[in-house]
């Protein structure tokens, strides 16, 4: 009698509602948005966020307290459960939108918890709702940003009362179904085809498992495919111009829905927010599962994929705002007779990526993240000469090679971490040409690539720029771009609606 409810629509409610309705409007129904502070139980050793980009929550509970105990009396003290898990990552020019679904049947590691009563709950590998379950919306950010290296900012949570309440609201979403259902568990019956479901059917379409291969797998997709008609729903002319079905809409938002403090209560940050759905259109949104597998001992379990999952998150993380280079301007009554410096391309810039910590392996994966930006990564090595990880990224030019300084800023430009360029290159302890995994287009890096010799090589041309990946690393920034063997699974508005 598992449920699941969708705070992503209570989201998109308040998205419209801060465009359309502005602060006083939003003050006269904050009392309804309940909170709750999880800020002081996470402490201060997080992920940094760095990119501009928006990380929220959304989580669906299936308590069984007030309105929802209809949904199974026998479950009034099991405490609560979330069968919904979605990261929501809005672009930091707010114009585009990834929502990753966790299934609720993952296998993971849950790290140390603040749990009830002052107490501690200690790591253990579990399914990821019990996270939840046992330590509330703290526990689950915590799990999550360990998982995935997100920040996550804000939280959404929804129950089935506040799920139907906003549907309803909507005016019903439509649905196709490529087969008829009947279906006790979930209390709907309908024909194939189109229907648009509102309330207590459409509660049961998103609790649906008796329907096609009966999988939770399947099933999130037909979620993904609900939400984005719920998402082009929400962005409509149709609602936007209708006075009396927009207050209904924001009335059951705000009224469906427990966010942290920071959100509820900063207008400024919804309005930021909500100002992005004039940008964010249905077409922007899309939907992914994180790449899961089998369990190997249990059937009815999985675990995330690798790499593809830590890549899909290194995506998110630095996903970074792409804006034109501006003009300069010359000082007013003075003409420029100096000739433009020209623009130096990642391609014409190589790089030696040496690696400060005792991570294994990281010259060669930050290397492959900045060949992939399209530097022409020449070596890679190390740059330790003890057991100590150097503290602070750097990035390093010949002091005697020309434009040193401009060949090293779009390097520290790419960096999550702010690093200003220096003269003055170290040697590093050990080197050895870079060899890409496999051929980036337009990387400007290839496998026969030519190695330098050394701390010095390459001023007699381009300059050698000297990569030191401190224990501050945090990434390199890079438009978001969902990995090509995942690109199949993505939802988004032109996904085929019947399932």
């Amino acid at each position: 009698m598992r449920l699941l409810a969708w705070g992503s629509i209570a989201l998109t409610g308040l998205l419209v509602a801060g465009t359309l309705t502005g602060y006083t409007l939003y003050r006269s129904l904050s009392d309804g948005i309940e909170t709750e502070d999880v800020n002081t139980a996470l402490g201060d050793k997080r992920p940094p966020n760095s990119t501009g980009a928006l990380n929220v929550l959304l989580v669906g509970s299936d308590t069984r307290e007030g309105d929802n105990l209809k949904y199974g009396k026998y479950m009034l003290n099991a405490g609560k459960r979330t069968d919904t898990m979605i990261l929501m990552h809005i672009s930091p020019d707010r114009d585009k939108a990834t929502l990753i679904s966790f299934p609720r049947d993952s296998v993971v590691q849950i790290p140390s918890c603040p749990g009830p009563n002052s107490s501690a709950l200690p790591p253990r590998v579990e399914m990821i709702n019990a996270a939840y379950n046992e330590g509330g919306i703290t526990c689950t950010i915590r799990t999550l940003e360990s998982l995935t290296g997100v920040r996550i900012d804000h939280f959404v949570e929804i129950d089935f009362t506040g799920f139907k309440n906003i549907v309803d609201a909507l005016g019903g979403i439509r649905v196709c179904l490529k087969q008829p259902v009947n279906d006790r568990k979930a209390k709907l019956e309908l024909k194939a085809g189109w229907h648009n479901l509102k309330g207590e059917a459409a509660l049961g379409y998103v609790r649906l498992r008796g329907y096609g291969d009966g999988s939770d797998i399947q099933r999130i997709k037909r979620q993904q495919v609900f939400l984005s008609q719920v998402v082009k729903k929400a962005t409509s002319s149709d609602l936007i111009t209708d006075p009396g079905q927009l207050w209904a809409f924001i009335k059951a938002a705000t009224e469906s829905v427990k966010m942290n403090p920071e959100l509820a209560n900063n207008p400024d940050t919804l309005v930021q927010i909500a100002q992005s759905a004039r940008k964010l259109t249905s077409n922007g949104v899309q939907f992914i599962t994180v790449p899961w597998g089998p369990h190997p001992d249990d059937d009815n379990r999985v675990i995330w994929k690798q790499p593809a999952a830590n890549q899909l998150f290194a995506a998110i993380k630095s996903d970074i705002e792409v804006k034109p280079s501006p003009k300069p301007t010359p000082t007013s009554g003075e003409k420029s007779t100096a000739p433009a410096k020209p623009v130096i391309k990642p391609a014409q810039i190589k790089v030696q990526v040496l690696n400060g910590t005792t991570v294994q392996g990281r010259a060669k994966e930050v290397a492959d993240a900045l060949a992939a930006q399209g530097f022409k990564v020449v070596e890679v090595g190390n740059a330790r000469t003890s057991g100590v990880d150097v503290p602070k990224t750097q990035v390093l030019y010949g002091k005697k090679a020309a434009n040193g300084a401009d060949y090293a800023s779009p390097i520290a430009a790419k960096l999550l971490s702010k690093v200003s360029p220096q003269a003055g290159k170290i040697k590093p302890v050990q080197v050895e040409p870079y060899t890409p995994a496999a051929a980036t287009p337009g990387s400007g890096s290839t496998a026969t690539a030519s190695p330098a010799t050394g701390a010095g090589a390459g001023d007699g041309g381009a300059p050698v720029v000297q990569l030191i990946v401190g224990a501050d690393w945090e990434g390199v920034k890079a438009p978001i771009k969902i990995p090509d063997d995942l690109k199949g699974s993505v939802v988004n508005a032109k996904t085929d609606p019947c399932q």
